[in-house]
């Protein structure tokens, strides 16, 4: 069978996604296991180029199918939408451009042209300028494939990790801890973890106070809340088990414990996955009608347009999007 057909966004232009996007193209390694195809704007690509000192043939194509997938080749889906900006600031037009490339990259993930997409960073302010109605890509992407509440998965060294609540402050994630939706992020983390073709083994739950809060000395939620919670998806039968102390669950994942862990708070998942390894943590968006894997940091305007930038976690987040999408697509569609 041919490798799948990943759609690499460019990103924001005047970020560092065009940079990494280019060099992971130049990789040879990377052909191993997908076809990666760009998906943005010629004249920024063709920049990045000249950005990075590389050597490279240029060829645009109407369909990822009608790509020749080599190193010495860039495979890029363009769209004339931008020419006038600036490296390393904020722009309207540089959020309207990422945002067309992610809807373009729906769109054809959708239709079946593409097996996934994997996303270069894009700037929060630059879409806000551009009057872009969401805040960043799980949100664009939900709305543009009528999705509600993706689930947001971090993946670092075979350590996964979910997110029960994201973007919002420490005070409102701690309100959201109800057995409720403890109980419903268990089903869709379970759910998730199946699609993904890794289902066989235990999910952990890790707990919100210091120490799971000992038995109510400073804090009750792991008893009112999560333990419920917990004991009634082991009735439902899931295989889960927690809550279990934050600075300990982690660790245990990382040595194979735990096929995933669901953290409770933004903070809590994301410093445990980047003190492992910053540039090799990559982000999966799940419940979309395709897989979506993204690098985990931003678009980097202080650096942007040195060619200093490293294509690590790109490279990372397309070697992850080869190896699930295949196994995310039949159970998504099947």
């Amino acid at each position: 069978m041919k490798n799948p057909l990943i759609g690499v966004l460019i990103g924001d232009p005047a970020g560092i996604g065009p940079e990494i996007a280019v060099k992971l193209l130049k990789n040879d390694e990377i052909y191993r296991s997908a076809r990666p195809v760009l998906i943005g704007n010629k004249t920024v690509v063709r920049q990045a180029i000249e950005f990075c000192k590389l050597k490279s043939a240029l060829i645009e194509v109407s369909s990822p199918s009608e790509g020749v997938y080599k190193k010495e080749n860039i495979n890029l889906i363009n769209l004339d939408n931008i020419s006038d900006y600036k490296m390393g600031e904020v722009q309207a037009s540089c959020g309207r451009a990422a945002y067309e490339y992610i809807a373009l990259g729906t769109k054809l993930a959708l239709k079946g042209e593409l097996d996934a997409i994997a996303t270069a960073p894009i700037n929060k302010e630059s879409l806000k300028a551009a009057g872009i109605p969401y805040i960043g890509h799980t949100e664009i992407l939900a709305g543009l494939t009528k999705t509600e509440n993706p689930l947001m998965m971090f993946e670092v060294k075979g350590m996964r990790v979910f997110f029960m609540t994201r973007h919002v402050s420490l005070a409102e994630a701690i309100a959201s801890v109800t057995e409720e939706l403890v109980l419903h992020y268990i089903r869709l983390c379970s759910r998730a973890l199946d699609q993904l073709g890794v289902g066989d083994g235990v999910l952990a739950v890790a707990g919100l106070n210091p120490h799971c809060g000992e038995n109510g000395l400073f804090g009750d939620e792991e008893i009112n809340q999560i333990i419920p919670a917990v004991n009634k998806a082991k009735e439902m039968g899931f295989s889960v088990e927690g809550p279990f102390p934050a600075d300990s669950v982690f660790h245990r994942a990382l040595k194979g414990h735990y096929i995933g862990v669901l953290s409770l708070y933004h903070d809590q998942g994301h410093i445990a996955t980047k003190t492992v390894d910053f540039e090799r943590t990559v982000a999966v968006t799940l419940g979309l009608p395709f897989l979506r894997v993204s690098v985990d940091h931003g678009t980097a305007f202080d650096i942007a347009g040195t060619g200093a930038a490293s294509e690590t976690s790109l490279f990372e987040a397309v070697k992850a999007a080869s190896v699930y999408a295949p196994v995310y697509s039949r159970s998504t569609n099947g």
